[in-house]
């Protein structure tokens, strides 16, 4: 049989539409081209496109004698497989897209997948804490170098960014998203997307992004991974969908269905949610893979007999590719033979993904991305690195800061740094961190001692330890619950200090997928050691790493300052620093609240009234409230001290009334009222007082990040558009009411000004 190798075929068509300036000419190229190798190809190499594999081996050297790797070459050989993920290496991609190219008879290359979540091998804080930056343009730019990175390691292809808006602490994987509020979590998405593809997905420094997880993964059940979701329509499409319309809107160039079912229909089988609404109302045009084994999962959820109706019911709904299921190779063939399954649904999906593959320019050059020098300059530079910092120091919340302790005053010529993430140089890189070296980055006490002027003392003591045993990613961590031998040491150089930094938190492996915990405060003896160190010095700094919102009432009550770091990425010990001796002001406002204890949970600010809401009933009425602990969260969303003060005034509307398609144009003056320069982000907020169905006392609609020297004033102006001022009904419809508004702005949802208008 004659092969034919399709990527050099390919390559006149590429340079014919350089030739075009017409961007219709282009997309026509590409229509063609895929239309044109479609129907080349037999049942069996169309379904071979559809099926995605991990590695089974290095690829760097010849195939072991492994059962599993023999038949995955074999299925390589023959143009059985579409994608492979966790092959990583300009090395390894290009010996396994060798192994496609050279072999099967078409020489379609393969697409290469990877877990890049916030960064490859320069590390950038947790996306949940990057999003406190409430930068979007840092996010772009972390992105980018992700992808950069990623490209230069031979893939095609991240996993990223998740925008699942997330309202359980419990659920480990709020660390992957941004946060609680559909709204920012949308702006991120957009931000994201663009980094990592970019303004043209050929360019050797993009990769492809994939929106996930599609959908209401969050939404699960006691905050347990894989959990089932009951929900809403008006909840689906007002707080968990509109990230994921936002990334359509940003061309994300894939999608990743989710494990949950929604109200008992598995999302990898949902009809509604892949091809009616993603791939039909919104104009999706890129292709939807599978989580891991998400297709054979409908087994277990009891929603298919076995992996033949797995793979019927997968490929009817819309899901494109199958990771690492087994369902598509074994049972698609067979079902279109027999007029289970049409025909046209293999040859969608097909051209959904050779049309990616088209994008990324692998049809006219499949090694493009399998560059072995570039691979050793563009990794984890110095320029990379000092990119994390800056992004690090901007994701940090100051909490909370009495007696104006910091930043750390020149005159204090004695620090103790105290705990078991002190000197801990592998948690800061986060769970998901993809090609990171172990214990790679800078620790907290590396920063301190690179930070802090001659002359002064630095008394180091590690006080306990947080886990015993294993750290990675497929194993759980034993905490330490007992041995406090450290305490002796951590006291004393507490006592012989002026001031303590006392790191605290969370393991890398403590939050993240699988790491689900009814119990989110401090875990071990954390609790402990820092009640005998503030007994020790009540100069106690509280540096918080973690991957989650934390419960520690302990911690609020008796801390002198508490500053979140989260894990803060490969530069994280000096940006901490920076921002502990004031090279840097802390500008940071949280995503997600704080609850005072797990009780509360889910709590999120933009929660909708009860008929007994707070402050309509006195103390000798029933109303909506907990007899044990107050409604509100111990930090809430939006909330971030700085080292200076911000005041607002003068909030003014252009206009009170208003038609559904007019806008009201709003302005504030903010006012730095401290002594040093900072950055404050202004929020804008809205209620729509009466509606057909009850919306949230506050819904954040806008923000801006503006910096300020001390006594400048600076005048900022909003737009409400019917953008802003509509909702979706439970079916989908999006909605823009008559009525009247009131509109907020401040610095956090609980200190702000307001207004109001009609909307006619």
């Amino acid at each position: 049989m004659k092969r034919i190798c399709i990527w050099f075929v390919a390559l006149p068509l590429l340079l014919a539409g350089c030739e075009q300036s017409n961007e219709t000419s282009e997309k026509g190229d590409e229509e063609q081209f895929v239309n044109d190798l479609l129907q080349k190809m037999t049942l069996d190499e169309k379904v071979g496109q559809l099926c995605q594999y991990t590695s089974q081996w290095e690829m760097t050297g010849p195939t072991p004698d492994a059962a599993n790797a023999q038949k995955l070459e074999e299925k390589l050989r023959e143009g059985s497989v579409g994608s492979m993920l966790n092959v990583v290496g300009a090395e390894a991609t290009k010996n396994a897209q060798k192994i496609v190219v050279e072999n099967s008879r078409l020489g379609i290359p393969l697409i290469f997948g990877y877990d890049v979540i916030h960064g490859q091998k320069t590390m950038f804080p947790i996306p949940m804490g990057e999003a406190c930056s409430w930068d979007l343009e840092l996010a772009k730019l972390s992105s980018s170098i992700a992808a950069k990175e990623a490209a230069a390691n031979g893939l095609h292809w991240t996993f990223a960014p998740m925008m699942d808006v997330g309202r359980d602490a419990r659920w480990g994987r709020v660390m992957e998203g941004a946060g609680e509020d559909a709204y920012l979590g949308s702006r991120f998405a957009e931000a994201r997307v663009h980094g990592f593809q970019g303004d043209d997905l050929s360019s050797e420094n993009t990769i492809a992004a994939c929106a996930k997880h599609f959908a209401a993964y969050a939404f699960s059940e006691s905050g347990r991974d894989y959990n089932v979701v009951e929900i809403g329509g008006e909840s689906l499409h007002n707080v968990v969908l509109p990230p994921f319309k936002a990334a359509v809107n940003a061309g994300v160039a894939t999608f990743m269905n989710s494990f949950n079912t929604i109200d008992g229909m598995p999302a990898t089988a949902s009809v509604y949610l892949q091809r009616d609404l993603l791939k039909g109302d919104w104009g999706f045009k890129g292709f939807v893979v599978s989580d891991w084994n998400s297709v054979g999962e409908m087994i277990a959820h009891g929603a298919a007999a076995d992996l033949k109706e797995c793979a019927q019911k997968a490929i009817t709904a819309g899901c494109d590719m199958d990771m690492e299921g087994y369902a598509y190779v074994d049972y698609l063939t067979q079902l279109v033979e027999n007029g289970t399954v049409d025909v046209q649904l293999i040859d969608e999906a097909v051209s959904r993904i050779l049309s990616v593959k088209y994008q990324l320019g692998l049809f006219e050059d499949p090694y493009k991305y399998c560059d072995v020098e570039r691979e050793k300059n563009n990794i984890y530079t110095s320029e990379h690195r000092e990119a994390s910092r800056k992004v690090a120091r901007e994701s940090m919340v100051l909490l909370k800061n009495d007696d104006a302790i910091l930043p750390i005053k020149s005159s204090v010529k004695s620090i103790a740094v105290i705990g078991p993430l002190a000197d801990d140089k592998d948690s800061p890189l986060g769970n998901w961190r993809a090609r990171a070296e172990a214990n790679s980055a800078v620790s907290l006490l590396e920063g301190v001692r690179a930070a802090v002027p001659e002359g002064v003392e630095i008394n180091y003591a590690k006080g306990c330890e947080l886990a015993t045993g294993g750290r990675t990613f497929s194993t759980y961590l034993q905490v330490n619950e007992d041995d406090k031998s450290g305490f002796a040491k951590a006291v004393k150089a507490a006592k012989k200090s002026e001031l303590v930094l006392l790191a605290i938190g969370e393991d890398a492996y403590m939050s993240g997928e699988g790491r689900s915990q009814t119990d989110i405060t401090l875990q071990g003896v954390q609790k402990e050691l820092f009640e005998a160190v503030v007994k020790a010095n009540k100069n106690v700094v509280v540096v918080l790493m973690n991957g989650r919102p934390l419960v520690m009432p302990e911690v609020v009550e008796k801390a002198t300052a508490i500053l979140e770091a989260w894990h803060g990425g490969s530069e994280a010990g000096h940006a901490i620093a920076d921002v502990l001796f004031g090279k840097y002001n802390p500008s940071g406002k949280l995503v997600m609240s704080f609850p005072r204890n797990v009780g509360q949970i889910p709590i999120y600010y933009n929660y909708k009234n009860t008929g007994r809401p707070e402050g309509k009933y006195d103390e000798d009425n029933l109303w909506s409230n907990y007899t044990d602990a107050p409604n509100l969260p111990q930090y809430p969303f939006g909330y971030g001290l700085s080292y200076t003060s911000f005041t607002y005034a003068g909030l003014k509307l252009d206009k009170q009334e208003t038609g559904v398609n007019g806008e009201i144009n709003l302005s504030v003056k903010l006012t730095n009222t401290g002594q040093v320069k900072g950055k404050e982000i202004v929020q804008l907020y809205i209620r729509d007082e009466v509606a057909t169905y009850a919306r949230p006392v506050i819904e954040l609609k806008g923000f801006d990040k503006v910096e300020l020297e001390p006594g400048e004033s600076k005048t900022i102006e909003f737009k409400l558009t019917d953008k802003e001022l509509g909702y979706y009904f439970p079916d989908g419809k999006y909605v823009v009411e008559p009525g009247s508004f009131k509109v907020f702005v401040g610095g956090n949802p609980h200190e702000l000004l307001q207004s109001n208008f009609i909307l006619n």
